[in-house]
């Protein structure tokens, strides 16, 4: 156990029970317990395998690599449809973690097999979703944009591309784009 990552099992009393159960389902295959992005990130030779954390209406494990595991009990979930390398395994109660502890165990299990193999999530190219016409206006109207667009990272460019094309109207979408215009021009991503 990594005392830096304490305070997070005490933090939400609702799953307070379910999340240190899970820590140690999770500590007991072996797995080095860090602190990433606010949560308990679980990792094998440096590489992250698995994380806890919590909503309103559950807490979960999520596999990094989780679309490469085999779901042989049919319980992974993808967050949503834009997601495309983890997948999560939610609960509601700590009698849902107790009952299931040995298929949990052998998903910590896969997914550090996934690992060692050196296995990585064919991630869709940035090219490959939707672009929003109000975006592509811009882009064909100013070719610096255009270059600065794809200076960027593949990782930023799909976030701006679901970002711009999430809304329903068009004064919406203009308004993404516009308010995006000078981040993109100093290579910036979109929470950067």
């Amino acid at each position: 156990m990594n005392p830096k990552v304490d305070f997070y099992f005490s933090k939400n009393k609702k799953w307070q029970a379910e999340t240190v159960k899970l820590r140690h389902i999770i500590l007991d295959c072996g797995l080095t317990e860090e602190l990433k992005w606010g949560c308990p990130c679980y990792t094998f030779q440096k590489s992250n395998i698995v994380l806890i954390h919590d909503f309103k209406e559950y807490c979960a494990l999520l596999f990094m690599k989780g679309a490469l595991l085999h779901d042989s009990a049919k319980i992974l979930i993808q967050q949503t449809e834009n997601v495309q390398s983890a997948r999560q395994l939610r609960f509601t109660t700590i009698q849902d973690i107790i009952d299931q502890e040995a298929t949990i165990k052998s998903y910590v299990y896969e997914a550090i097999e996934v690992e060692k193999a050196g296995l990585k999530v064919e991630m869709k190219k940035p090219k490959e979703f939707a672009m929003a016409d109000e975006f592509k206006a811009k882009l064909d109207e100013n070719p610096s944009l255009k270059a600065a667009f794809e200076g960027l990272t593949p990782g930023r460019q799909r976030a701006y591309l679901l970002h711009f094309s999430q809304p329903k109207q068009s004064k919406t979408r203009e308004s993404r784009v516009e308010n995006a215009i000078p981040a993109i021009f100093d290579g910036k991503g979109l929470n950067d």
